[in-house]
């Protein structure tokens, strides 16, 4: 069957007490359309999708499954971690497709034969935030010279420290900086972006954070973004197809469905025109649009 993707705005219906993973992922079952008394998908219906905790907080899937699993009937299955830890989920078979932002760990995937499509579909970016009275003095600047400046005089920094895309980022950057972060008001959090902000709130300190997640929460933590807009702070997502060869269960042609989906024109333009609080958040990479830059600088108030 081809699936013909159209517009609908059904959202997705997440089950109540959603099932925890292994301790880190949670689990939303995400029902398809269907007649009234229809019986349920079979296993070879359900497409296990692992994505970032970014992605799923940003509320971009409950737009965009519903579109899919209407046009190919079927269930999504979606699992929420971080990018290293949805890598790992693909390595062992226990997801069919991946959306992941953390290049150099999506390039060792394929090249170590675990995938066999990998995809950028849309993008956005990385923010560096910290205290309005911005302490170290990094308003402006660029990033790798405002985490040294950060550096030199140890100033309190947030990591979150669990293999995910946005760490991954952290850690590059750090790299950049020529230094490790070693000092006593480095702090590592371990937890996903949202508990990490509301740490890096409490403490008054500096964060790396992914566009989507601060703009969720700026409402809510005393922190503004401070360096000025880089080609470093650069966040392509990614869709990868797990390679069907080395895992009896993966459900290779649904994968191959989803990110035919993911590229095509009504979901790219649909994420295009995707908003928090009235700022557009990701860029498509596959079609041509414009979109301003969201506004990241605090209230006046």
């Amino acid at each position: 069957m081809t699936a013909k993707f159209t517009d609908n705005t059904e959202r997705i219906r997440i089950l109540p007490g959603g099932l925890a993973w292994a301790g880190l992922a949670i689990i939303l079952t995400l029902g398809c359309s269907g007649a009234p008394g229809s019986p349920q998908p079979t296993q070879s219906k359900v497409l296990r999708l692992a994505t970032t905790t970014s992605i799923r907080d940003s509320g971009l899937m409950e737009e965009l499954l519903p579109l899919f699993e209407e046009a190919s009937e079927c269930r999504v299955d979606l699992i929420a971690v971080g990018s290293g830890a949805a890598l790992r989920l693909g390595e062992k078979g226990d997801v069919d497709v991946l959306i992941v932002h953390a290049r150099e760990a999506e390039e060792a995937f394929m090249a170590a034969g675990h995938g066999i499509r990998h995809e950028e579909f849309m993008i956005n970016e990385f923010v560096l935030l910290g205290p309005v009275d911005d302490p170290a003095g990094i308003k402006g600047v660029e990033p790798v010279e405002a985490l040294r400046k950060i550096a030199a005089r140890q100033y309190r920094f947030v990591s979150r420290d669990d293999e995910s895309g946005t760490h991954k980022r952290e850690r590059s950057l750090w790299q950049r900086v020529g230094n490790k972060p070693d000092w006593s008001d480095y702090i590592e959090s371990g937890e996903g972006m949202g508990q990490t902000l509301m740490v890096a709130h409490e403490k008054q300190g500096y964060v790396l954070s992914d566009l989507g997640t601060y703009l969720k929460f700026r409402d809510h933590i005393d922190l503004i973004p401070l360096t000025a807009h880089s080609k470093l702070l650069n966040n392509p997502y990614s869709v990868l197809a797990v390679d069907p060869k080395k895992h009896s269960k993966i459900n290779a042609g649904l994968s191959d469905d989803f990110i035919d989906f993911l590229l095509s024109d009504p979901a790219q333009r649909l994420i295009a025109n995707f908003k928090i609080d009235g700022e557009l958040l990701f860029l498509p990479t596959r079609i041509s649009v414009k979109q301003p830059r969201p506004t990241l600088e605090p209230d006046a108030s």
